[in-house]
């Protein structure tokens, strides 16, 4: 039973949310095409705690979307997260971004596929059941026409989250359902932090980095 501010701006979506056992009660976000965490998520902070009347200290956690996602997004959501935690004497929480993703998702049987957009012709993603049970790693992939081929002869999959665009253009198979325009916001981070704060599942404050999952592709040279 917990009074937790949730942050998440692993993606161009600013957003952050109070949240009261396990539910949101306020949200504020903004995912205009540009990054603009730098300049709205204090002041999204601020707005979120006159909005519930409560004051700062009266958080019992903080919690931060830890990636995969943007590298500047990241720090800075980590960044803040870091600072309020020390302010504030209060511990800090990670939520995986593309579980926190998943939660957009309400479906009865089939699999869903929270993707990123990364670079080039790449997404990080993961699989998860309808039961948000991680059935598949978190993984950097380049797409081709045959990814997620052994998920969709055998299921309905539902793919959603910024690499939806370039997957869908790739991907075609009866079984694929493409959910579009959702990024991860703190509003689905709530349950989950919530979670994490029962079984104080947290962070070293001190140490903790966001999960950035670059991985390095070597090419291959043109000289003879």
């Amino acid at each position: 039973m917990a009074l937790v501010l949730n942050i998440e701006t692993a993606t161009t979506n600013c957003s952050v949310s109070l949240s009261k056992d396990g539910e949101t009660l306020v949200l504020k976000e903004d995912n205009s095409p540009g990054y603009s965490h730098a300049e709205l998520l204090h002041v999204f902070i601020k707005e979120l705690f006159k909005s519930a009347q409560i004051e700062s200290n009266e958080i019992d956690a903080v919690a931060v979307s830890k990636g995969p996602g943007s590298y500047t997004g990241l720090r800075i959501g980590v960044s803040s997260a870091k600072g309020l935690c020390y302010a504030l004497d209060k511990p800090l929480i990670s939520v995986s971004t593309l579980e926190s993703l998943a939660h957009q998702v309400t479906i009865e049987e089939g699999l869903i596929v929270p993707m990123l957009d990364a670079r080039r012709m790449e997404v990080y993603s993961a699989v998860y059941t309808s039961n948000f049970e991680q059935s598949r790693a978190i993984k950097a992939e380049i797409l081709t026409s045959e990814s997620f081929a052994d998920l969709l002869c055998d299921n309905k999959v539902y793919f959603i989250g910024s690499g939806v665009d370039k997957t869908k253009s790739i991907v075609k198979h009866p079984n694929a359902v493409f959910i579009e325009g959702k990024l991860p916001s703190a509003n689905e981070m709530a349950g989950l932090s919530e979670l994490k704060y029962k079984k104080s599942d947290t962070e070293d404050v001190a140490y903790f980095e966001p999960y950035y999952l670059k991985d390095f592709i070597a090419i291959k040279s043109k000289t003879n």
